[in-house]
């Protein structure tokens, strides 16, 4: 019967919550480490992706960026890019350190936003057995463009304020994560609203909102550069009509990769979480991680690991 736990794992003096699901097989188990995209919340579907890899032999550690979900962190609902990229780290030398889980065998999962994070931490690492990017983010100019001019206004002003009320040590301007098209909110494309909002369980109290600062950086942000850099496995499963996270560029920096595998799917960026269509993308995953992530030999060797370096 399929496990999970809930632990916990420090990152830069807080707190990360986290599910750890085990499954039947002996261990120690190849882990997969997972955490969401743009503001999101474990709650918010990974539960059902980590449920079917561990059924097929996975354990999988997910967890909540700090200052989001029932993770530690003041002030609440900052997103900072470095911050996460911290907490990716943290994660896995969290799961290398535990004794069920084969230190040689951490593989990354990260969808959206976060499916920028698992390009930059498996280059960042080295070590890494293998990553799965979904629908990922791989460029933030690119995504800039696909907003509205005046959405990006409002959006500088609003980023601006919240970093002068930072300097003076008060409560953060904020800006919806999702939101109507022409709204101040980060991700205004015609399915966005919908499709995200559409992932959080009923009577779960999410907060659509993040810190406005983080609207400066954004366009800064292109971990798809990355890829010339990963020394393991990684599939992209990318989406063709996806007007969060164009399919475009994704397709142009998976191509770049060493050992890269490369499924679209017709569907938009929020489409692949639910229904047929997310049937479709698990099966997918679980195919190539058994193609490339046995539960036989290690990739590679435990002594060549040092855990606590993985904390930078």
């Amino acid at each position: 019967m399929i496990q999970r736990l809930d632990v916990s794992f420090p990152s830069n003096g807080d707190s990360c919550a986290a599910w750890l699901y085990l499954p039947e097989e002996p261990s120690p188990h190849p882990v997969i480490v997972m955490a969401h995209g743009l503001g999101g919340v474990r709650e918010m579907r990974l539960d059902a992706f980590a449920e079917r890899f561990c059924e097929a032999g996975y354990a999988c550690l997910v967890f909540d960026y700090r200052n989001f979900g029932a993770s530690e962190g003041e002030p609440r609902q900052l997103l900072d890019i470095a911050s996460q990229q911290q907490d990716w780290l943290s994660a896995v030398a969290y799961a290398r350190a535990r004794k069920e889980l084969d230190p040689a065998k951490v593989i990354l999962w990260g969808s959206s936003f976060s499916g920028g994070h698992v390009i930059h931490t498996a280059a960042a690492d080295g070590k890494i057995a293998a990553v799965i990017a979904q629908c990922p983010f791989t460029d933030g100019l690119a995504s800039l463009f696909k907003v509205n001019p005046l959405t990006s206004i409002k959006l500088t002003v609003l980023g601006l304020a919240d970093v002068a009320r930072s300097l003076l040590g008060v409560t953060p301007v904020t800006v919806r994560i999702a939101g109507p098209r022409g709204s101040a909110a980060l991700m205004t494309a015609k399915d966005a609203e919908a499709g995200y909002l559409g992932l959080v369980p009923p009577k779960y109290p999410f907060k659509n909102y993040v810190a406005a600062r983080f609207a400066l950086n954004i366009a800064l942000y292109r971990p798809g550069k990355k890829t010339t850099k990963l020394f393991c496995p990684i599939l992209f499963c990318v989406c063709e009509t996806d007007t969060v996270a164009p399919a475009g560029p994704t397709l142009h920096y998976a191509k770049r990769a060493m050992d890269a595998e490369i499924h679209i799917f017709q569907e938009g960026h929020f489409d692949i979480y639910v229904g047929e269509a997310f049937e479709r993308v698990i099966e997918k995953e679980i195919a190539f991680l058994k193609r490339r992530v046995s539960r036989g030999a290690a990739r590679f060797h435990p002594e060549q690991l040092s855990y606590q370096s993985q904390i930078r």
